[in-house]
């Protein structure tokens, strides 16, 4: 198996979910795993540090999300009212209070800014160093990021279920 092959075996389902997270559609996720593959290709050969491809990855996945971002704002490509039909029906369990998929669900509502680091720290299992690299902004503002948007989360799972549930705080900290 080569490396490129190796690579991909390793690490699309991680950017896979993290493009998900970032671009909440499944065939954008899909796009950006695959464009970010295809810098691979042309760059990667450029890395000098092999251990340093996976934060590479990621990186070049976050980049190609925000180039997509700043193009799609110039140019819409499609009127969010004639999407009504593509959103999920989401089936509420009156019994639990919340689950991962709704607590997922809800992170993509929370803005990018939020999402990103959220959704690395979470769900990838990235530390805050990491996630510094990644996004490419200090660590401060990483941590910073993290703790509004479990704020802004745990206030959109309260009103979501009707109640307070749990604090999300100290489960992760290990990571930082």
């Amino acid at each position: 198996m080569s490396e490129f092959e190796e690579l991909v075996d390793s690490h699309y389902q991680a950017l896979y979910r993290f493009g998900f997270s970032l671009a909440k559609n499944p065939d954008r996720a899909a796009d950006l795993v695959q464009q970010t593959f295809c810098v691979w290709a042309q760059k990667g050969h450029q890395l000098k540090d092999r251990s340093k491809a996976k934060t590479w990855l990621f990186t070049t996945l976050y980049r190609e999300f925000l180039g997509h971002t700043k193009r799609s704002k110039r140019y819409a490509e499609e009127d969010i009212s004639e999407m009504d039909h593509q959103l999920p029906i989401v089936e509420h369990d009156n019994a639990r209070s919340i689950d991962a998929k709704r607590a997922v669900e809800l992170l993509q509502e929370l803005d990018e800014t939020y999402r990103a680091p959220l959704s690395l720290f979470f769900l990838q299992q990235h530390s805050y160093k990491e996630i510094a690299e990644i996004l490419d902004v200090p660590i401060g503002t990483v941590m910073s990021r993290i703790s509004r948007g479990k704020e802004q989360l745990r206030t959109k799972v309260n009103k979501d279920t009707g109640r307070n549930i749990i604090s999300i705080n100290q489960q992760n900290s290990n990571h930082g």
